[in-house]
């Protein structure tokens, strides 16, 4: 699959760990989380395009590199995704903020839209999409459609773990878009949960449980 990208960097691997313990406190899980999606925003922004601009430094003019137009989109699937916002804002602070509002039907596990928020113009952006976790695919699948609906094109989905079944619906669905993993995890249970997992992503990082 050649739009998926597996970001297996050591420090990644090392907080996803503490993330996965059941003891780790929702302090730490959420400050985990904003840091992994730190890290993993430095590969999905790496084909920002750049402009040449004129600058000054202290002993001379120069031509130098800025990132051009319309920068950065973060779109996080609410409420989990919003715990990815910050991480990505430290690198580009600039980047504008949508939100897609989708919850999970218990009987069927399928998504329902509830909420759609873009910023403008929305087809001149680089879009991340974030959420934490990608188990079915029925999400990521309905956010990437609703984006698209309003004129979005370049599409990524950055997710912190995710089970192959997502994956391969993800991937079936939108072929155009790039997918960024911290971990491939094993399968999906019986109540559709990504095992081994890390629970439900939205208590742990809110304090719901």
């Amino acid at each position: 699959m050649s739009t998926l990208h597996i970001i297996d960097h050591p420090l990644i691997q090392h907080k996803l760990t503490i993330m996965r313990k059941k003891d780790t406190s929702t302090k730490d899980f959420r400050e985990l989380l904003e840091e992994i999606s730190c890290l993993m925003g430095y590969e999905i922004t790496r084909d920002l395009p750049l402009d040449d601009v004129e600058i000054e430094t202290p002993l001379e003019k120069m031509i130098a590199k800025e990132v051009s137009g319309k920068k950065l989109a973060i779109v996080p699937i609410l409420r989990a995704g919003l715990g990815m916002v910050d991480g990505l804002l430290t690198l580009v602070p600039v980047a504008r903020v949508g939100h897609i509002g989708l919850y999970r039907d218990p009987e069927t596990h399928e998504p329902h839209e509830y909420y759609c928020k873009l910023p403008d113009p929305i087809d001149q952006r680089l879009i991340v999409v974030t959420d934490p976790m990608l188990a079915t695919g029925g999400s990521a699948v309905d956010a990437v459609r609703m984006i698209k609906e309003h004129g979005g094109k370049n599409i990524k989905c950055m997710f912190v773990i995710a089970a192959p079944e997502g994956l391969e619906r993800l991937h079936k669905e939108h072929p155009d878009v790039q997918i960024y993993v911290g971990h491939l995890d094993r399968e999906l249970n019986n109540h559709a949960y990504i095992c081994p997992g890390l629970g439900d992503a939205g208590d742990r990082i809110f304090g719901t449980i």
